[in-house]
């Protein structure tokens, strides 16, 4: 994997996404080619078009990423990635079209677009059927031999068998004596030298997924493997890398403390947050007002009550603040008390679950953003309640109030809307993995992302 301010990226995304970018490139010269012949005008040279063309390319590449282009599931599927393909690069010529329109001459001529479109299309999808088919060969993933074979490297084989997975597992070595797990390992005893033993595999990594470590580390070996350049890797770091979030299973204080993350050079990365915040959330307040006052009315139509919820939330260092929404439930919802929201929940108005789907309920909170107690970016705030029971329930539960509560953030864009005590945990996972690696890097993705939620809200409720 890449490690990105933080963030790791597989290497096939990486490489699928520069492969995007150059047929993009040639897409959009491609057009501007057979738009020239069409009006027997000379071409020119590239250098003239240059920053068009970079502007084409930048924009729909942008929302090929906001729609989820390099997820799991379009890596995955031709089909679901063929689909969403067309909405991105549609989306894209939008984009570049009101860009021409606000700022004239600084595109592609909006004739060309069509044609650039129309072979960024066929470009893209031949992409992903020829380079696609190579991604998940074993030349692209990395091999990993696993030091253990109990429940924890059974884990590990299951996420290798995944689709889409970035590493093979070459070899599994039972560390101790008694049971094995996973049936098909080596007992440590039959491998004279462990440095050898991954050399000759071709192992570039080694992973230790040992339930006990004591009097089972092999430390003369795992140094000999570490200076020859095999990367020595924790089960809980390769777990967070993998996977996105922080293992609840397996990590503890000493791993929190010890490991990356966490750093003091969010200084300067929480100042431009800030920064972001107060310019987003003005322009966004702006522009979304008369939206906002639309549907109020339309609440009020629509039911009884006020146009507007407000509701007590644990922020910033466990700070209550208040956080207004527009009211998407009837105003007797919470009389038996606070509770989360259930599918086809029937305290859901019938205005109420379009807002809900296309998160328009969440605008006014744009004002928390502006005042400081919520950033665009970060787990979400839960209700006083809630967080009681949870912290109690949920071990490291209070450190995502580390960071600022979101309107968005790492566990809304890769887990569905849950409404239960194991669907927290698993949210809880990402939020930490969030609290601990964050950079503007990180936001920017996330935000990009978001819009793939709003465009296919699966987990709304």
């Amino acid at each position: 994997m890449i490690r990105l301010f933080k963030h790791y990226i597989p290497n096939a995304v990486v490489l699928l996404a520069l492969f995007d970018i150059a047929l993009l490139l040639l897409a959009g010269e491609l057009g501007w080619h057979l738009r020239a012949s069409q009006i027997a005008m000379n071409p020119g040279p590239l250098a003239e078009r240059a920053w068009p063309l970079v502007g084409f390319v930048g924009t729909v590449w942008i929302a090929m990423v906001s729609v989820g282009l390099y997820g799991g599931d379009a890596l995955r599927s031709l089909r679901f990635a063929c689909a969403r393909l067309l909405v991105a690069v549609s989306l894209g010529i939008i984009a570049v079209s009101v860009i021409d329109f606000v700022l004239p001459g600084s595109t592609l001529w909006r004739s060309t677009l069509l044609y650039a479109m129309a072979f960024a299309v066929a470009c893209l999808i031949l992409n992903r059927l020829i380079i696609g088919k190579f991604l998940g060969a074993s030349a692209f993933r990395r091999r990993v031999m696993v030091l253990g074979a109990g429940n924890r490297a059974m884990r590990l084989k299951r996420l290798a068998e995944k689709e889409g997975s970035g590493f093979s597992i070459v070899s599994f070595v039972g560390m101790n004596e008694g049971e094995q797990v996973v049936k098909e390992a080596i007992a440590r005893s039959a491998v004279h030298d462990l440095g050898q033993f991954a050399d000759n595999l071709g192992a570039s990594e080694v992973v230790l997924a040992l339930e006990e470590r004591r009097n089972s580390l092999p430390l003369k070996d795992l140094l000999r493997m570490k200076t020859t350049g095999i990367h020595i890797n924790d089960f809980s770091s390769f777990v967070e890398r993998e996977t996105g979030r922080v293992d609840l299973d397996s990590v503890n204080p000493s791993w929190l403390i010890f490991s990356d993350g966490f750093s003091s050079g969010r200084l300067f990365s929480s100042a431009a947050k800030r920064m972001f915040d107060i310019v987003a959330s003005s322009i966004l307040l702006i522009l979304s007002l008369p939206i906002i006052v639309l549907f109020a009315i339309l609440v009020k139509i629509d039911s009884k009550g006020p146009a507007f919820f407000r509701q007590p939330r644990i922020g910033l260092f466990g700070q209550t603040f208040d956080v207004i929404k527009l009211r998407s439930m009837r105003t007797d919802a919470e009389k038996d008390g606070v509770k989360w929201a259930e599918k086809n929940d029937p305290r859901i108005t019938r205005l109420g679950s379009f807002i809900r789907k296309v998160r328009i309920d969440e605008l006014p909170q744009t004002w928390s953003v502006l005042k400081g107690e919520m950033s665009f970016v970060g787990p979400r705030p839960e209700v006083p309640k809630f967080v009681t029971d949870l912290e109690e329930q949920l071990p490291y539960y209070a450190e995502r109030h580390m960071v600022k509560p979101g309107i968005t953030g790492w566990a809304q864009i890769n887990y569905p809307y849950g409404a239960s005590i194991e669907d927290a945990r698993h949210k809880l996972e990402y939020d930490l993995y969030y609290a601990k690696n964050y950079t503007p890097f990180l936001d920017l993705l996330i935000l990009l992302q978001t819009l793939r939620v709003v465009l296919w809200p699966e987990g709304a409720r």
